[in-house]
């Protein structure tokens, strides 16, 4: 966000903590980014409490699935412009959409 700011661009906040993502967000966004589905999914210190397997989350379906179910594991932020996205971290890599 610093970065955008910085630029002067305009953009809105999802709290998707507060306000979770449909399915049809998540899918839509899996649609727009370029990196494989996986990469959408946190593998940090909550989804090895979880006892979950990477292996199982390498599809849009079983990665929609599980970031319904526990939607802090969503890999953030993710930015949106039109139709592209991008998994923006580290948070400059965002300036890449704004060309």
């Amino acid at each position: 966000m610093a970065t955008l700011r910085e630029q002067d661009v305009e953009f809105d906040v999802i709290e998707y903590l507060k306000t979770p993502l449909t399915k049809a967000d998540l899918e839509r966004v899996l649609e727009l980014i370029p990196n494989n589905p996986a990469d959408l999914v946190r593998n940090d210190k909550k989804f090895k409490e979880l006892g979950l397997d990477k292996a199982d989350y390498q599809d849009a379906d079983s990665v929609v699935a599980l970031l319904l179910e526990h939607p802090a594991l969503m890999q953030r932020p993710v930015a949106l412009k039109g139709e592209c996205a991008m998994i923006a971290r580290p948070g400059a890599s965002v300036t890449e959409m704004l060309d």
